[in-house]
């Protein structure tokens, strides 16, 4: 489709929202009511992934809106949200690897696997060498089985795990089968690693951090986790919810 100089590129039949189309963001908006559209959005810090689902319901008033897969509060990058019909084909988008630049640091452990969580430091730490870290890391390259953290979304006996997890309730965390397709750009400067991480859907990157950590016998967690590439689509084509309210035509915003 294209609408003036700007290409709005076509995903399953579907115009998708970029940076580079906010100018023509009223054809999209009009499509996305009438046939389904997908927007490609930058998430920000501390945003929820429905955060960023429920202001953009709400300010194009379109009531069909959800995400293809959830990125955790604490991290950022390429959220890909459906609009209308377009919410058929979250299960489809759902499926894409996923592609994440990560920092973890060693030496402790959280309740979490990431920052946010109650942190305990592990005492008497050894510093690993590069090498140690690099290894390590590089281990978890293949077809894994991986236990979710404590506090995720999956679901345990109907409920939600971060749920039970607040409430003090003990269970036993499922494991699962997950890919790890490539770990490269490792930069290690002890106690913090800085990586890129290539893996099929349902990873989870606080888990590798996690087990790392324990693999090494120092435990370590997620400082930074940023979400770059989901199947073919990439953070550097996405725009922020807040470029899209401000492209909005006025009288659409409520």
């Amino acid at each position: 489709m294209v609408a003036g100089n700007t290409v709005i590129v076509m995903v399953n039949d579907r115009p998708r929202l970029t940076r580079s189309s906010l100018g023509s963001i009223e054809q999209w908006l009009e499509t996305a009511r009438m046939d389904g559209a997908i927007a490609l959005i930058d998430k920000e810090e501390d945003w929820t992934s429905f955060d960023c689902v429920a202001k953009l319901r709400n300010r194009t008033r379109i009531k069909r809106v959800g995400h293809a897969g959830t990125l955790d509060p604490l991290a950022t990058g390429l959220l890909v949200i459906c609009f209308g019909k377009a919410t058929k084909d979250i299960a489809f988008l759902q499926d894409d690897d996923k592609t994440y630049d990560v920092e973890f640091v060693f030496g402790a452990r959280s309740t979490t696997d990431d920052c946010a969580g109650e942190i305990t430091e592990t005492p008497n730490v050894t510093p690993c060498t590069d090498e140690q870290v690099v290894n390590a890391l590089r281990s978890f390259e293949g077809t894994i089985q991986q236990t979710p953290p404590d506090y995720s979304a999956v679901r345990h006996q109907g409920r939600r795990q971060y749920d039970l997890a607040r409430e003090g309730k003990e269970f036993t965390p499922k494991t699962r089968t997950v890919r790890i397709d490539t770990i490269t750009n490792i930069d290690v400067a002890w106690p913090y690693v800085r990586c890129t991480i290539s893996c099929s859907k349902g990873t989870y990157i606080r888990s590798i951090a996690r087990d790392c950590g324990e693999l090494l016998g120092c435990g370590a967690y997620v400082t930074k986790l940023r979400r770059t590439r989901s199947g073919g689509f990439t953070v550097d084509d996405a725009c922020t919810v807040g470029d899209v309210i401000e492209a909005l035509p006025q009288g659409v915003i409520a």
